[in-house]
């Protein structure tokens, strides 16, 4: 089992930026890919960064390109989503997503482990 926790989450201006951290814990050496999504009240939950170390690989949805950049600190065993230039757009509670697979994958039912999710709020 793998655990995920996140945190940074909160209330922004639009313009604005966050930084997103998840915690991994347990075995943490069977996952391969991480990602972080994000869902809107109403809406599908959507990948909206994601990387594998095995590959080198990463993904970013169009709609997050050039704003967000997704890291990972192996020593903490942490990754983190930087998020800059926020708007209304991308409120949402982002969840951190863990899978076993070598290549990216944008899809939740490729995810293995889940984090609880937090927050976040931009107003314009």
């Amino acid at each position: 089992q793998v655990q995920l926790v996140e945190s940074g989450g909160g209330l922004v201006q639009a313009g604005g930026s966050l930084r997103l951290s998840c915690a991994a814990s347990g075995r943490t050496f069977s996952v391969y890919t991480m990602g972080w999504f994000r869902q809107a009240p109403g809406q599908e939950r959507e990948c909206v960064a994601a990387f594998s170390w095995i590959a080198g690989s990463t993904y970013y949805a169009d709609s997050v390109k050039g704003r967000f950049t997704i890291s990972r600190d192996n020593a903490k065993n942490t990754l983190y989503l930087q998020m800059n230039s926020l708007n209304p757009e991308d409120t949402a509670v982002y969840y951190c997503a863990a899978s076993r697979s070598i290549v990216v994958v944008r899809t939740s039912g490729n995810y293995d482990y889940w984090g609880q999710g937090t927050q976040v709020t931009v107003s314009s």
